[in-house]
C-alpha cells in the first residue's frame, strides 16, 4: 500500500500475526513512531537512540528495528490540510503492527476529543497496561516505595470514556431527560435542569476479552494474584457486572476454583504457586494500594477506575515522568509514554525522556527482545542511582546532577555500551 505522506524504509520486513494468533517478530522489524506534541520533538528522537544502542550491543548488529515515522497531532495536521487524525496513520499501524508515540495533545473543557482516546478507541486497543515499580532516588511519599511493584490492567474501550454523553441545557440533554423522568420513571435527579448527562457502559464481552487477556497475562509472568477492581457495591450493572463477568470467565475458560475463603477464585498450576483471583472494591483499592501494597501485583479493572488506580500508585513511586504505558489488543500493540505535552518547555531540551524510554522496553519486552530490554532497565537504574537526572527529578533529590533530556540519555547509552565490557 502506497502512502501520502508516510514514507517506508527501504529496508526491513513487517511483524506478522499467523492464523492461531502467534506474532512472528523478525530480526530487522519495521517498527512505526509518532513524535508526537509539545515536548516530543525532544523526548522521541532520545528514545529511538537509546534503544537502537541497546539493540545494536545486546545482538552485535544482528537484530536491529526499521524505524517508520507516522502522523497525529499538530504534525499531521500541518501535513494533512488541518486533519489532526490522519486515517493513513491508522492503516499504517494496524499493517506494521507494533507502534511507540509520543504525548499528543488533549484540550481541557471544548475543542476535539482527546486523541489518545480516539485512538484506544478507533483501533479497539481495549487493554490499557501500566507495570508501575520503584527506581532509587526517585521522590516517593511513601517509606517503602519499592513494595510498589503492580501492573494495571484497565479497559480501554467501555465505561465512561466512551463519550456518551449530553451537554446541560441542550436540546438533545433536555430531550434524554424527559425520556428518563417520563418513560424510564427516574426519580433520582436532584436537579433536572441545567444537568449534564452521561451514559456509564459495560458490556459481558467488553468484560471478558479484558479478563481473558488479565488471566493470560498473569499465567505468563507466573504472578502470583490477579485483583479484579471494580464498584459493584453501589453501580451494581455495571461495575458489579464487570465483576461477575470477569470471574465467570476465569471459572469457565481457566477452570477456576472457588478459593478457601468463599469470596476469591484460584487457578492451579503445576509446578509453580496458584494464581488467587481476588476482588477489590475501587476505593478499598485506593487505600490498601497505598498503605500495603505488596499484597498485590497484576490489578484487572474498568476504564475509570483503572485511571484513577495506575495515576495514583504512579505518584506513589515518582511520577508521571517515568511511567511507561501500552495500548494492546489481539492485533495491534501501542506504546506511549503517560504525561502530556508540557508545551511550556518543549523545544528546550529539558524534558525527562524515562517514561517514553521505559515505554520502548514495554516494547522490547512484548517483542521478546529481553537482552536489550535488560539492557536499558539496568543502564537506567545506574544512572538514576548515580543522582544523574532530568531537572524534575534532580529537585527533589539532594546533590542531583541534572542533565538535559539528550544528556540524560546519553548517560544511558554510556553504561549500555560499557556493560559489553
Amino acid at each position: 500500500m502506497s502512502y501520502q505522506h508516510i514514507s517506508i524504509p527501504e529496508q526491513g520486513e513487517q511483524i506478522t500475526i499467523d492464523s492461531s494468533g502467534v506474532w512472528h517478530i523478525p530480526s530487522d522489524p519495521i517498527v512505526a513512531y509518532i513524535e508526537g506534541d509539545g515536548v516530543g520533538q525532544d523526548i522521541t528522537p532520545v528514545m529511538r537512540r537509546v534503544v537502537d544502542s541497546a539493540v545494536s550491543h545486546a545482538y552485535h548488529n544482528e537484530k536491529k528495528i526499521h524505524w517508520m515515522e507516522v502522523f497525529n497531532g499538530e504534525k499531521a495536521a500541518a501535513l494533512y490540510d488541518g486533519d489532526w487524525f490522519p486515517q493513513e496513520t491508522l492503516h499504517a499501524v494496524r499493517q506494521y503492527k507494533i507502534a511507540i508515540k509520543g504525548p499528543l495533545t488533549t484540550p481541557l473543557g471544548g475543542g476535539f476529543r482527546s486523541l489518545n482516546v480516539a485512538l484506544r478507541h478507533e483501533m479497539d486497543l481495549f487493554v490499557n497496561m501500566r507495570p508501575i515499580r520503584s527506581y532509587s532516588r526517585l521522590p516517593s511519599p511513601l517509606k517503602e516505595p519499592e513494595k510498589t511493584n503492580i501492573t494495571v490492567i484497565r479497559d480501554s474501550s467501555e465505561d465512561v470514556y466512551s463519550g456518551i454523553e449530553w451537554q446541560a441545557g441542550s436540546v438533545d440533554n433536555e430531550r434524554m431527560l424527559d425520556f428518563l423522568c417520563q418513560e424510564m420513571g427516574v426519580t433520582r435527579l436532584r436537579f433536572d435542569t441545567q444537568c449534564g448527562i452521561g451514559i456509564k457502559n459495560s458490556s459481558k464481552d467488553g468484560a471478558e476479552r479484558l479478563m481473558r487477556y488479565a488471566v493470560n497475562y498473569a499465567l505468563q509472568q507466573k504472578s502470583d494474584s490477579l485483583t479484579v477492581v471494580h464498584k459493584g457495591n453501589v453501580l451494581k450493572f455495571t461495575d458489579g457486572a464487570f465483576k461477575r463477568w470477569a470471574f465467570g470467565l476465569a471459572e469457565q475458560e481457566f477452570n477456576a476454583l472457588p478459593h478457601e475463603n468463599g469470596r476469591w477464585l484460584v487457578i492451579k498450576r503445576d509446578g509453580s504457586n496458584d494464581l488467587i483471583i481476588k476482588e477489590v472494591i475501587a476505593d478499598n483499592m485506593l487505600q490498601q494500594a497505598l498503605l500495603t501494597p505488596e499484597q498485590f501485583d497484576v490489578v484487572v479493572t474498568t476504564n475509570q477506575n483503572g485511571d484513577y488506580l495506575a495515576d495514583m500508585l504512579t505518584a506513589q513511586v515518582g511520577g508521571v515522568g517515568i511511567m511507561p504505558a501500552a495500548n494492546l489488543n489481539n492485533d495491534v500493540a501501542f506504546f506511549e509514554p503517560t504525561h502530556g505535552t508540557f508545551n511550556r518547555i518543549a523545544g528546550e531540551n529539558s524534558a525527562n525522556p524515562t517514561s517514553s524510554i521505559l515505554s520502548a522496553v514495554m516494547m522490547l519486552r512484548f517483542m521478546k527482545w529481553h537482552e536489550a530490554a535488560d539492557k536499558i532497565e539496568l543502564a537506567l537504574e545506574s544512572t538514576l542511582a548515580a543522582n544523574e537526572m532530568t531537572f524534575d527529578l534532580a529537585t527533589h533529590s539532594a546533590g542531583a546532577t541534572m542533565l538535559s533530556c539528550s544528556d540524560f540519555a546519553k548517560s544511558i547509552i554510556a553504561r549500555i555500551s560499557n556493560s559489553n565490557k
